[in-house]
């Protein structure tokens, strides 16, 4: 499996994929906005798009379908529950589905709400596993649930999907929020070593040139993943004084949400 990571340099600091059987050269597209690029991209390299998918119904995430497909006549896939919302999508997909690409990619459909009420990261099983997580993981942050989502959801999503992932897992986000998020981390773990660690290693470092983030390394820096960690819980409890000492993961995350907000 080769993945394609495209940098359209869009406002919102999107990402676009290319996820690519390199036997038969056929591609997936996610999240497709800037659908020329993808498209040149494709030709260039001699590879077809035969599916697009888009992780959830947002425009910046699949604005680009239809230029995509008239051009490639590609199949739309998405969320069951986000198809009317995208409009013209094929095959509505559920958590627990397979997307095959080419002879030797399989990519399984997890139910990942809280950024949106219906959202699906693909989960690829391979020596190198990865997860297209669209707009629920970002690399050192979370998405926010400002559109149609719910922070509690997302905390759900977290604690019983994302995090029993391999450690190994590559993570292909849907934006490049990374040094923002880590400062973010920073804001509320001052102490955070691997944080301020990867922060210094960036400095000068501008997309599309940002590293791909393993789930280990996550751990290690996404406060969103951190939510034992006793600098970020008494941080917590200035800014929220009826926090009580141990309060549960779920509350410190949807407390780290509500800060991130307004940060």
């Amino acid at each position: 499996m080769h993945v394609e990571r495209i940098w359209p340099d869009t406002e919102l600091r999107n990402y676009h994929y290319l996820v690519v059987c390199e036997e038969s050269g056929e591609a997936l597209a996610v999240d497709p906005w800037n659908a020329e690029l993808m498209l040149d991209t494709a030709r260039r390299h001699g590879w077809s798009v035969t599916q697009i998918f888009n992780t959830h119904h947002h425009p910046d995430h699949c604005a680009g379908n239809a230029r995509l497909r008239a051009a490639t006549g590609a199949r739309v896939l998405a969320h069951a529950g986000a198809a009317a919302l995208i409009g013209d999508v094929d095959t509505g997909l559920a958590g627990g589905e397979v997307i095959r690409v080419g002879r030797s990619i399989e990519l399984e459909c997890l139910d990942t709400p809280g950024h949106t009420l219906s959202h699906i990261c693909l989960f690829a099983h391979a020596a190198q596993p990865a997860l297209f997580s669209g707009d629920t993981l970002f690399n050192a942050g979370v998405g926010n649930c400002l559109n149609g989502g719910d922070p509690v959801l997302l905390y759900e999503t977290f604690a019983n999907r994302v995090t029993r992932l391999p450690e190994a897992t590559r993570i292909y986000p849907g934006h490049e929020y990374l040094v923002n998020n880590l400062n973010f981390t920073l804001a509320r773990e001052p102490g955070n070593a691997a944080a301020l660690q990867m922060k210094n290693q960036l400095a000068g470092t501008a997309p599309p040139a940002m590293p791909v983030t393993t789930l280990a390394e996550e751990r290690r820096f996404n406060t969103f993943l951190r939510l034992d960690s006793a600098e970020v819980i008494d941080g917590l409890r200035r800014e929220f004084p009826q926090l009580p000492r141990q309060p549960a993961p779920r509350e410190v995350f949807v407390r780290l949400r509500e800060l991130r907000n307004s940060w």
